[in-house]
């Protein structure tokens, strides 16, 4: 069969690694008198290698995660050193098989943010796990928007694939009594069952401000703090130590 032939059938057969790297493959496999056996696991192994990036670029593509916001760019030596032991146990990733929380406290300019899209950037490349994140206030508004056209339900099915949803600055949410009923629905929905990661300014004595009533806040926080990894950052301003540098570099220019 022609070469030729062959890279249409494997791109027929859905093989598009298979097709691509076939001649090169066949090269080596005739140079290096490799055996039959050999240059077909040569070439699975390459199906398989590609397909793998190709997922984990679609992950990352309906992630919404913020792009530079990468463990490359998180400057670990600037965390708190209880955050800092508690990064391989978190990068292992075992708490979203878990389905438990974990919920980053701070004021704002800690870290929580870039910490949480980092960690969740590498939950999907470590481990293919299905992540989502979000700014609170626009996961609020899409589940009322589904609600007010009676689809909820079907909402929050579909937020169900993810195996994490980040919810970024809780506390800054001050919503109506309706918009947190519908949020409290999405966590009572995920708990013991999907993990959920929150960054919040408000601890928890403060979050009857955004679910208003004292009731639903007490209901929040026993099912968020059941199964949960704390992580508090009282560590300096991240944003405001690099506003102190650039500062510091104009002056020494």
């Amino acid at each position: 069969m022609p070469a030729d032939a062959l890279q249409i059938l494997l791109r027929g057969l859905c093989l598009p690694g298979m097709a691509a790297r076939y001649e090169e493959a066949l090269a080596a496999a005739e140079s290096g008198n490799w055996g039959y056996r050999q240059f077909l696991l040569h070439l699975c192994e390459t199906e398989a290698a590609q397909r793998q990036t190709r997922k984990r670029e679609r992950l990352l593509r309906q992630s919404g995660l913020p792009a530079g916001k990468t463990w490359a760019t998180l400057e670990e030596g600037k965390l708190p050193g209880k955050i800092r032991r508690l990064l391989p146990t978190l990068l292992e990733g075992g708490f979203v098989k878990r389905a438990e929380s974990v919920i980053a406290f701070g004021l704002p300019g800690r870290g929580k943010t870039h910490f949480l899209a980092a960690l969740g950037r590498e939950l999907i490349l470590r481990h293919d796990y299905e992540v989502y994140f979000t700014p609170t206030f626009k996961l609020v508004q899409r589940l009322l928007k589904a609600k007010a056209e009676l689809k909820l339900e079907t909402e929050l099915k579909r937020l169900d694939r993810f195996d994490a949803v980040i919810c970024d600055d809780i506390g800054y949410v001050q919503q109506t009594r309706e918009e947190m009923e519908v949020f409290f629905t999405f966590l009572a929905e995920r708990y013991e069952r999907r993990c959920v990661m929150i960054t919040s300014n408000l601890v928890f004595s403060k979050w009857d401000q955004i679910f208003k009533d004292p009731m639903t806040t007490m209901a929040a926080v026993d099912r968020l703090v059941h199964h949960a990894v704390i992580l508090e950052f009282d560590n300096e301003s991240v944003r405001a130590n690099e506003a102190r540098a650039k500062v510091q570099s104009k002056s020494a220019g």
